[in-house]
């Protein structure tokens, strides 16, 4: 009796353990860079001048960090919502652009529109990499200190910018 009540209560915990995690919201995935400096950095900026940005020339401030590409599809959906945020001017929004062209990236923001501050490129993905990226659009909001305080995985709804990421640049430019 005792040897068949064994597998009966390790498959009831398999279950639990089972539902638990398919409760779970696979967009909210801690990250291990939150409370923690980010990764530092210097690009090209992508307008073609040979200009170079490094997250150093950002101390001071509370920004946003948003990877995208010209050819992700999330980032279309995502992209809207992000041209609104920065009409408020509520805090600067640097672009990453990840793994792609220049010139794709240009034409994309030039047809989309461009809410971005300053747009980087990132034609190898080693900064996604830093920043551990495994899928486009991820963004990270950075504090004045250059510690990264949110990151959002996938694409950026008005609900997630009202009840999450608003709340919380208000709280940091304080």
């Amino acid at each position: 009796m005792k040897k068949t009540l064994i597998p009966l209560l390790l498959f009831i915990i398999l279950v639990i353990f089972l539902a638990i995690g398919l409760t779970r919201d696979p967009s909210e995935i801690p990250s291990p860079l939150i409370g923690k400096p980010a990764p530092s950095f210097t690009a090209p900026v992508l307008d073609g001048t040979g200009l170079q940005f490094s997250n150093n020339d950002m101390l001071g401030k509370v920004w946003l960090l948003n990877t995208w590409a010209s050819w992700c599809v999330a980032c279309r959906q995502e992209h809207p919502l992000l041209v609104e945020l920065s009409k408020n001017k509520l805090l600067p929004i640097v672009g990453l652009d990840y793994k792609d062209k220049d010139a794709d990236g240009l034409k994309w923001l030039s047809r989309y529109g461009n809410p971005y501050d300053v747009s980087i490129a990132d034609r190898d993905g080693r900064i996604g990499i830093d920043f551990g990226v495994y899928k486009v659009p991820e963004s990270f909001l950075i504090d004045k200190m250059g510690i990264i305080r949110y990151k959002q995985i996938g694409p950026f709804t008005e609900e997630s910018i009202r009840d999450k990421l608003l709340p919380l640049v208000r709280e940091l430019q304080k």
